[in-house]
């Protein structure tokens, strides 16, 4: 028994003699106890002949009194660089935060300004239209108003009349509508002399159409010897047939067979239904229509524009023209333009007519916008 128990003891010397000094005071037993904060592993306390075991932290009796009192510091693992790494997060998350409230608040004034000026266009838009409105409404009334002093006398000449109303800029042109061809009355000659000047045709398919216009707009199923009745618009394959009626509109013009595109686009301009006369009003006519007039040269045609212009600046009477011609139609077409402050634009086209009937002196034909 004696021999086992200094073997034992021997034992424990040896072993202490393996383990480091003690870096603190223990509670109880031999160990090694690390300091306050010490990052150094130490063995726990243990009994006599009980072999020590690591178990991290350690804490001398100040840092078990300090730990009990809630004042437990921190170690340098969760210190001011633990502090600062939460800091680092913070900043960022604020950062994110500030860029993605400052994409919202830009997209809703960004939308907000587009929605400001569909606003003020729509007013513009709508304030530009009725003061066009009113512009032909002026326009008929000075048209249709006798004066005692000539130049004070609106003449529906194609002259420009121009006023400010407010901040918008107004502009009207009135001509007569005897100024133009009628495709329901005019002779033959004109219409065929518009299509070959004009329209660039030759003289048999100038008259060709000359036939087919005269089909379109009369009864029957009696063909003129180059015009074109119900048959011959099924033979080019096309879904519909001849008025056998005046027409309604120069669009309708384009419908007639043998007019393309590109001839509806150079005669519509010169086209009307509205005069209800023969022959055109060299008077207030485009050079296009006084060309069109048989047996004129464009020589005699440039010099009685210029003799024309001379007397409309001068207020003086019109000269005759050579070609001859008819006079004024009861029909007016008003052009009034409207710009505002802001660009905005807006064009009223109409088409009045005199009725000479006092509860209803003025009907329009047309009432458009360019």
């Amino acid at each position: 028994m004696y021999e086992h128990m200094k073997q034992r003891s021997e034992d424990r010397e040896q072993r202490s003699d393996l383990l480091p000094p003690l870096q603190g005071e223990g509670w109880g037993g031999e160990g090694v106890i690390r300091n306050q904060g010490s990052e150094t592993p130490c063995l726990a306390p243990f009994s006599t002949g009980v072999p020590a075991k690591p178990t991290g932290v350690c804490f001398s009796r100040e840092g078990a009194k300090t730990r009990r009192n809630g004042k437990l510091p921190l170690s340098p693992a969760r210190g001011e660089g633990y502090k600062a790494h939460q800091r680092g997060i913070a900043l960022i998350i604020v950062l994110w935060t500030t860029v993605l409230l400052t994409v919202i608040a830009g997209g809703f004034a960004f939308s907000m300004r587009n929605e400001a000026l569909a606003t003020q266009n729509t007013v513009s838009a709508a304030a530009a239209r009725w003061l066009a409105n009113g512009a032909v409404e002026r326009t008929v009334y000075e048209l249709a108003t006798p004066r005692l002093a000539m130049e004070e006398t609106w003449q529906p000449n194609g002259q420009s009349h121009t006023w400010q109303e407010g901040e918008a800029k107004i502009e009207v042109k009135a001509v007569d509508e005897g100024a133009y061809i009628d495709l329901n009355t005019a002779n033959d000659l004109l219409l065929k002399g518009l299509f070959m000047k004009i329209g660039g045709l030759d003289e048999i398919e100038a008259m060709k159409l000359v036939d087919s216009v005269a089909n379109w707009r009369t009864e029957g199923d009696v063909k003129r010897p180059g015009g074109a009745k119900e048959a011959d618009y099924k033979s080019a394959k096309l879904p519909y047939g001849p008025a056998n009626a005046p027409f309604e509109a120069v669009e309708e013009f384009g419908m007639v067979l043998g007019v393309t595109p590109e001839l509806y686009a150079r005669l519509s301009p010169f086209l009307t239904v509205n005069s209800r006369q023969s022959s055109a009003n060299p008077q207030t006519a485009p050079r296009e229509v006084l060309l069109s007039f048989p047996n004129v040269t464009p020589e005699m045609v440039d010099d009685y524009l210029a003799r024309r212009q001379e007397a409309l600046a001068n207020r003086q009477p019109m000269p005759p023209f050579p070609g001859g011609g008819g006079g004024r139609s009861p029909a007016w077409r008003i052009e009034a333009t409207v710009t505002m402050e802001d660009g905005t634009q807006f064009t009223r086209k109409a088409i009045i007519r005199r009725t000479g009937n006092p509860k209803r002196p003025f009907v329009a034909l047309l009432w458009g916008e360019a």
